[in-house]
């Protein structure tokens, strides 16, 4: 029987198979019954833990009779440009114009004659009406009250004279003071201006009413 003969035999292969699956059943429940009980035991053991601190070396001793720090000099003082001077160039000279100026020729002017100014208009030419205290009309004279508080000022009368010189109006205008006895002497030289007949005045020659102004002057003699 050759080689290939005895491989072909199939109750030898069967041996081998049977001691390979005993084998591998064996194997199995070892496992099964052993190390898996001492699994368990390991796995139920407690399992510790420590927290280790750190353990920090004590500080140095401080330092003693410890050299003062050197000292050093203060820095140089930092440089300190110069100020800027603004030098402002010299101006330029304005450029030199020549003008010259041609005279235009002379222009014959013809100048007509002028006519005669007119005279000028006159209007009408008045004069005043007038009282003459020293001649023509009686002055008013002082009371003794009026002396007495030494009464002065100059009393202002507004007046119209007709054409042959009669008073027909008169009025006080200002009074000669703001005593009583201004009042009196007031009164006075109204009353005197009254009785009084004056030179009319006129207009272009011709005697015409009209309003005139006189002021009498109170003053004490000694």
């Amino acid at each position: 029987m050759d080689y290939a003969q005895q491989q072909r035999n199939p109750g030898k292969h069967m041996v081998g198979i049977g001691i390979v699956l005993a084998l591998h059943l064996l194997l199995g429940w070892a496992l099964i019954n052993g190390l898996a009980q001492r699994l368990v035991d390991v796995i139920k053991a407690p399992i510790e833990t420590k927290i280790i601190e750190e353990t920090k070396p004590p500080p140095p001793p401080p330092p003693e009779n410890l050299p003062p720090p050197p000292k050093f000099a203060p820095p140089p003082p930092s440089f300190v440009p110069p100020p800027e001077v603004n030098v402002n160039p010299p101006p330029t000279p304005a450029p030199t114009i020549t003008v010259t100026t041609v005279a235009p020729p002379p222009t014959t002017v013809t100048v007509a004659p002028q006519a005669p100014p007119a005279p000028p208009v006159r209007g009408p030419v008045r004069t005043e009406p007038k009282l003459d205290f020293q001649n023509a009309c009686t002055p008013p004279e002082y009371t003794a009250a009026a002396r007495r508080a030494e009464a002065s000022g100059n009393t202002v009368i507004v007046y119209t004279m007709d054409t042959n010189g009669v008073i027909n109006e008169a009025s006080i205008e200002r009074s000669s003071g703001p005593m009583r006895e201004n009042k009196v002497l007031d009164r006075l030289a109204l009353e005197a201006v009254k009785a009084c007949k004056g030179t009319p005045g006129t207009i272009d020659g011709k005697p015409q009413k009209l309003t005139g102004r006189v002021t009498y002057s109170w003053k004490l003699e000694n």
